[in-house]
């Protein structure tokens, strides 16, 4: 089958309520880990996942850091608004919105928006011992005047441009979500944030703030478990993608080409390009957001193939690009399968690399839209740590191709054995 026309309602399991984990175990290492290794499966706890690696492997996280990116403000009729943060809008690069000092603008989902007809809403607060003014000011759905500038191409219309002010002169934009913000926990807990989440909702090994959902494999790791790996002799490197909440979006089509995917910021350093080459170009991902970006960059370096003059935005990658050839002359052919192209990993990733040495940048930073589903042909992935996916969802799709459309070989012995499920759930070392 096409894999347009693959029915999400082939991937369909039954998740009672109990199975999600509401909350985390008290040590995040002691986990279960379920290990699906070539057709069988088995399990243990976390902390010994080194055991079950091979020696000299490159293993790959993501370093996005969640962003306190829900802020709440009531109108003097004592409505309620929520003000949710996704994506930068000016400046459009999210290093700089952070640092940025009394005025900035986000593209923003607002929640009670049929109480909020125009103009702005203010609050009073105290940030660093001082009084601070903050107000902000609505603008129409976003439109194609009001497009990001790094790119990130596809801004949905429900998605606010929402400028940003404050009186204050030395406070940045960074301290103000970090007094008033509060932070984003998937809607299928159902619960409000807890203090304890600013700790268990991110990696020991966050540091780049962007993201409204946690790379949520990645947070079983310990200082302790990433020593085992460094002891075990596992080559360790870092990329971004900026998870955004379109990965809790349902597949609502009855066929999966129905489905919009949501655009994601990734950032990628020419050392880990030259650590991936290093490595023949094959990796252990740890998280589907760590898959989608190394993933991505394979088809940028085929569109650098012929394209070696591309901008960083033009390097986007679409949502199908994987299942489309694109012909010298522009033309778009339609493949069956994944795209199994004549150009290698390995010249793919050279491609990108020589791109940034060409153009004198020390990384790349681009966007992905990218959809995987059975058919796909991984291209860099050997190996997947990750936690287990909803129902229905595209994260079930990416394990289902990784695993030759096995999953269900390990959602059920997952649901016979007592593993959680989701984001604070348990983990899966998957080898295809």
């Amino acid at each position: 089958m096409e894999t347009k026309h693959i029915h999400i309602s082939d991937y369909q399991y039954e998740l009672p309520d109990e199975r999600i984990a509401k909350f985390p175990i008290a040590q995040r290492d002691h986990s279960k880990l379920l290990i699906y290794n070539h057709g069988k499966v088995g399990e243990d706890v976390f902390y010994n996942l080194y055991e079950y690696l091979p020696q000299g492997a490159l293993m790959i996280f993501n370093n996005t850091k969640v962003i306190q990116a829900r802020m709440h403000f009531k109108k003097d009729t004592g409505a309620l608004i929520e003000v949710f943060l996704m994506e930068p809008a000016m400046p459009a690069d999210y290093e700089q919105i952070f640092q940025s000092k009394r005025h900035c603008a986000w593209y923003c989902m607002i929640g009670n928006l049929k109480k909020w007809k125009s103009g702005s809403l203010t609050r009073i607060y105290h940030i660093n011992q001082k009084s601070v003014t903050l107000q902000v000011t609505r603008r129409e759905p976003a439109t194609d005047e009001h497009q990001p500038a790094q790119g990130l191409h596809a801004t949905p219309s429900t998605h606010h441009w929402i400028d940003f002010d404050w009186d204050a002169e030395d406070v940045s934009f960074a301290e103000i979500l970090e007094s008033i913000g509060e932070l984003p926990i998937p809607p299928y807990l159902n619960r409000e944030t807890q203090e304890s989440d600013k700790t268990t909702y991110q990696t020991v090994y966050s540091k780049i703030k962007g993201s409204v959902a946690a790379p949520t494999a990645g947070l079983h790791f310990t200082n302790s478990v990433l020593q085992s790996l460094d002891e075990h002799g596992i080559d360790r490197e870092e990329l971004t993608l900026h998870v955004g909440a379109g990965t809790f979006k349902p597949v609502k089509s009855e066929e999966i080409k129905g489905h919009a995917m949501h655009t994601e910021y990734i950032c990628v350093h020419r050392q880990t390009l030259e650590k991936l080459l290093r490595h023949n170009v094959e990796a252990i991902a740890v998280g589907t957001t760590s898959v989608r970006t190394l993933e991505s960059l394979y088809y940028m370096g085929v569109f650098l193939e012929t394209h070696p003059d591309a901008t960083e935005d033009e390097l986007h990658v679409k949502q199908w690009a994987p299942y489309e050839r694109l012909h010298t002359d522009g033309q778009v052919e339609h493949l069956d399968g994944g795209l199994i192209d004549n150009i290698s990993p390995k010249q793919a990733i050279q491609n990108v690399l020589d791109y940034l040495v060409r153009n004198e940048l020390e990384s790349l930073h681009s966007s992905t839209q990218i959809i995987i589903a059975p058919g796909y042909q991984y291209k860099i992935v050997k190996m997947l740590i990750t936690n287990f996916h909803q129902p229905q969802s595209t994260l079930l799709l990416l394990v289902s191709a990784f695993v030759n459309g096995d999953w269900r070989t390990i959602y059920d012995y997952a649901l016979a054995h007592q593993f959680r499920f989701l984001s604070y759930g348990d983990s899966s070392l998957l080898i295809p």
